[in-house]
Formats: C-alpha cells, structure tokens, sequence
C-alpha cells in the first residue's frame, strides 16, 4: 500500500507544471465561452429529405427553403449559414400517396451544439406524393428552313421513335409525346444524319434513357 501511494505521488508530481498550465487554459476557455454573449440570427437553409419509398415521386412544388430563427452564444453563430451550415432533414419513410404535411421543428432540424431552434418560417412544408409511371411517347421532330434551298422533304426517320418517360402518375398519363431541338435544312440536300436532344415539356418528368435522338432526312428537289 505504501509503495501504491508513492508511486500515484510521484505520477502527481511528474510534470505538474504542464499539468498545472493546462488546467488553467482550460479554466480561460471554460471562462471565455461562458461569458460570450447570447444572440438570435436568421438563415436560410434548404429542405433535404430521406427514405423516400422507391415506388413514390414528389409531384407538389419543390419547397426550395426555409428561414431558421436560432439563438446561441456568439461564436457559435458567428460561422452560420458559411462554415456551419444547419439542415432541415425530413424523414419521408411513412410517406403515402397524397398529401402530407411536415413540421420543421427540434425534430428536423440539425443544429451545431449550444445553437437551438426559436422558429422556422414557415413552421411546416406539405408534399403531395404519386405513385411512380413509366411511359413510352413518340418524338416529335421540329423543322425550319423547309424549301429555302429548293428542296423539300421526301422522308424522315427518327431512331428511337419512341422514348421513356418515369415521373408521377397523373404528369406521365398527361404527356402526349416529346420534342426535338430544332433540325435546321436550310442547306440540306440529299440525305443527311443529325443528333438531337429531345425536351420532356414538364418539370417532373424525366428520360428514362438517353436524351439524344437520331434524325435523318432525305430532300427532294421542288
């Protein structure tokens, strides 16, 4: 026993003027924070969300962001909103079709620590949810500079005539078909080959597959 209380003696005493320097920046740093002034500042964040189910889309307007009121020590909110960014993470996994309301709350929001909430502008989001649909829709070839050069078309051909769209239900049932940019033939004789991108004319629906198309086209003389 003697010699356990020697040796955490010596250990005590071992570089005690490190240890001693080390308690007392500790103690300045403790003093510094505790002392720093409690503020309130407003950012802005974006809405992220997780565990959507695979089978579901988003047909409602994306919520592009949220003001968060937040109140915290100084040099906690000093890098907000540039070098500490919050985030409002919703949690989708329940999600039905229909609506669905969210509240941006304690809950949904993910703070630095000794930052907290006070409110969020607006306090709640809504979603509506369709099932997903995929289609497929013919492309539609657009055309200028028809018989400027004495030529006319005699055929076309698009490859693939059809394409896939995916994307909410009621948005995929509504589209007729897609569009092509623009085939100049202003200068065209013959036959010719073009790649062009084909447009989805609805922001939530998308390509399943490439966007780039093949047109080729045979002139006859007027």
């Amino acid at each position: 026993m003697k010699k356990l209380r020697k040796f955490l003696g010596v250990l005590v005493i071992q570089n005690i003027g490190w240890k001693l320097l080390s308690l007392a920046v500790a103690i300045v740093i403790w003093a510094l924070v505790a002392s720093e002034p409690e503020l309130s500042t407003f950012t802005t964040v974006r809405v992220e969300y997780k565990n959507l189910p695979d089978d579901l889309e988003i047909s409602s307007d994306p919520v592009t962001g949220v003001v968060l009121e937040l109140r915290g020590p100084s040099g906690e909110l000093r890098g907000v909103g540039e070098t500490v960014r919050p985030a409002v993470v919703l949690d989708m996994s329940g999600a039905l079709p229909g609506e669905r309301t969210y509240a941006i709350d304690g809950g949904t929001v993910k703070l630095a620590r000794g930052v907290r909430l006070v409110r969020a502008i607006p306090s709640q989001v809504r979603f509506e949810f369709e099932q997903r649909r995929a289609r497929m829709v013919p492309v539609e070839v657009r055309f200028s500079g028809r018989g400027q050069n004495g030529y006319e078309i005699e055929s076309t051909q698009v490859e693939p005539p059809r394409v896939e769209v995916v994307g909410p239900r009621s948005h995929v049932l509504r589209i007729d078909g897609v569009t092509t940019d623009v085939v100049d033939l202003t200068n065209v004789v013959g036959t010719s080959e073009f790649h062009v991108h084909v447009l989805v004319n609805d922001p939530f629906l998308r390509l399943a597959g490439s966007s780039e198309v093949v047109v080729r086209v045979t002139m006859k003389k007027i």
